[in-house]
Parts: structure tokens; C-alpha cells; sequence
């Protein structure tokens, strides 16, 4: 039994939720004594991400433009891959890398399921190139799906909008590996960032549009009395906003209490949760924040809107 897996990129710093799913999913299939080959662009692709996923094949196709993941095609490899799975499974959707293995699967007759992790809906950038997408090649995609995986119960009507049955579709929520946060020191991560011992707010994600940290900081700021003696920490990759956002915070003379710390991942990431007061997960559209599922598992309170799968 062999598991093709194939996502647009397994940067664990600007990848997010799919990248996170795709390793977690991979590394169990891999542990259960089945075969798992990974299909993905280079972005983020380091010989210390390289090492997490020991024992899994990996084919990282170079990536020729960022923006839109688009790859250089190895259409031998691609093919090869296809040719030996028994079951391939496309993460997200708006990618050329799940059309070209579409295409393969469908000319050797192999199974395919699809977990669009709540991209189908077409929003935010680029609409004009969604909805080519979709009218060329991605509603073929979902319609000749042997299997349709949603991630909470919320996407089963974004699959009826591509013509799925609600009855056709699982859920399967996403989960995270307990054993990654076990560490309780805490003051670890107070000093390295000059927090002391003030009371903090945390905020996990890329810093983005869609996961919303301007209306945290926002909120925040136009509770600056209220919340004087607390500091606000964006623990994230920045894909643009940095600079506003350090802005915003200086109109609200705030910004000494407001700390952009980067991307946290393993022990640094679980000590942050350990040390918050709260955590807030502000975002404008998610299929199942995995944020709240770290935090849960961390014993943290969590102040989400109602865009992040779990009303």
C-alpha cells in the first residue's frame, strides 16, 4: 500500500495549516508501516525540515514564482509517483501542482481524494485567476473525486457549491501531535523576549489579511486603558503587514507594550502558549484553526471569531 500526499508547499514557517497537516498525516502513515511519497515545491524546503520527515520520500519540485506556487514541473517524477500509489490525496486546491496530478491519476485510472482545507470559495487575491481555474480545470478536480474530506462541518456546503452531495463528503478534523507540547518553563520565554512578568495576549499566525491581526491589534489598542499592565505578542511569518501593523501600534502609543516576535515553532512556540494570559485567534475566513487546538492542548483560554470552524 503506497499514500501519494500532495500539498503546495511544506514551509513550516510560511506553509500554515496544509503544511502542518500534510507532515502530521505523512509521518503517521509512514509510522503505521505504510508507504507515503510527498509531492511539493521547494519553498521552505531546508535540510532541517528535510530531517522531519526521515523515512518519507519526498519529490520538492523548484519553485519558479512565489506568489502562485508555480513549480517546474518533473513530469517524469510526477508521473512515476502516480504510477505507484495506490490512493493519492490532494491538499488545497488553487495550485498547478494538484491539475498536473489530477491529469496523471486520471490517465492510470488511480483513486484520489481531495481536502481542499477550506480554499475552495473563491476570496481574497486573484479572483479573475480562481475563477479561470475553476472554469478550465478545478471543478473537474472536486467533481471526479473518488473521496471529498472536509475539515469541519462548515465546508460541506462549500463542496455543494461544486456540485458535491453533503453525503459524499467526510469530515475529518485537523489534530496535532500532544507530545510537542510538553514543556512547562515558561519564564524561558518571557525572558528572551523582555516580557518579564507582565500579563500577554498571543497571537499564532502568518500575519495576513485573512487571519486578522489588525483587528486584534485594533481592539486592542482602542482598549488601552483597559488593558495598561498587558503586553500583545504576534508570534508569525510576516506576509506584508508588518509594516501597518507596527504603524497602527504607534497611533495608539502602544508600541512598547505590542512585540513582533517572528515565526515560533517547537519548544519556543509551545512556551509561548505556556506563558499567555489568553490567545486569540481573530480570523476572517478558516476552515478549522489548528491555533485552537494548540492552545487547548496548552491549557489556554481562546477568544476566536466565528470564521474558524468550530461554531
Amino acid at each position: 500500500m503506497k499514500v501519494f500526499n500532495v500539498n503546495m508547499t511544506l514551509d513550516a514557517v510560511g506553509g500554515g495549516g496544509t503544511a502542518e497537516r500534510t507532515f502530521q498525516m505523512s509521518r503517521f502513515i509512514v509510522k503505521r508501516g505504510i508507504g507515503c511519497i510527498v509531492l511539493s515545491t521547494d519553498l521552505g524546503w531546508t535540510e532541517a525540515r528535510a530531517k522531519c520527515f526521515a523515512g518519507i520520500e519526498v519529490i520538492a519540485l523548484p519553485c519558479l514564482w512565489k506568489r502562485f506556487y508555480v513549480p517546474m514541473i518533473w513530469f517524469r517524477s510526477i508521473r512515476d509517483a502516480v504510477a505507484r500509489a495506490d490512493v493519492i490525496h490532494l491538499m488545497g486546491h488553487w495550485t498547478l501542482i494538484n491539475a498536473c496530478v489530477y491529469l496523471f491519476a486520471r490517465y492510470f485510472q488511480k483513486l484520489y481524494v481531495v481536502c481542499p482545507a477550506g480554499s475552495l470559495l473563491i476570496y481574497g487575491r486573484s479572483k479573475l485567476l480562481k475563477w479561470l481555474y475553476n472554469f478550465i480545470i478545478g471543478r473537474r478536480i472536486i467533481r471526479d473525486a473518488s473521496g471529498h474530506i472536509a475539515i469541519s462541518t462548515n465546508e460541506i456546503t462549500h463542496f455543494e457549491s461544486y456540485g458535491i452531495a453533503p453525503e459524499r463528503v467526510t469530515v475529518i478534523p485537523n489534530g496535532i501531535d500532544e507530545d510537542g507540547f510538553a514543556v512547562t518553563d515558561d519564564p524561558v520565554f518571557r525572558s528572551k523576549y523582555g516580557l518579564n512578568e507582565s500579563p500577554f495576549i498571543l497571537f499564532v499566525g502568518r500575519l495576513n489579511t485573512i487571519k486578522g491581526p489588525d483587528l486584534l491589534l485594533e481592539a486592542f489598542g482602542q482598549l488601552g486603558q483597559e488593558l495598561k499592565n498587558c503586553h500583545l505578542v504576534f508570534a508569525g511569518h510576516d506576509e506584508g503587514m508588518l509594516h501597518d501593523l507596527r504603524l497602527m501600534a504607534a497611533r495608539f502609543s502602544i508600541q512598547d507594550r505590542v512585540h513582533f516576535v517572528g515565526y515560533l515553532g517547537g519548544d519556543d512556540k509551545a512556551r509561548a502558549y505556556r506563558a499567555a494570559e489568553l490567545v486569540v485567534v481573530p480570523s476572517r475566513q478558516e476552515a478549522m484553526s489548528i491555533v485552537v487546538l494548540e492552545a487547548g492542548i496548552s491549557g489556554k483560554p481562546v477568544l476566536l471569531t466565528d470564521q474558524c470552524g468550530f461554531d
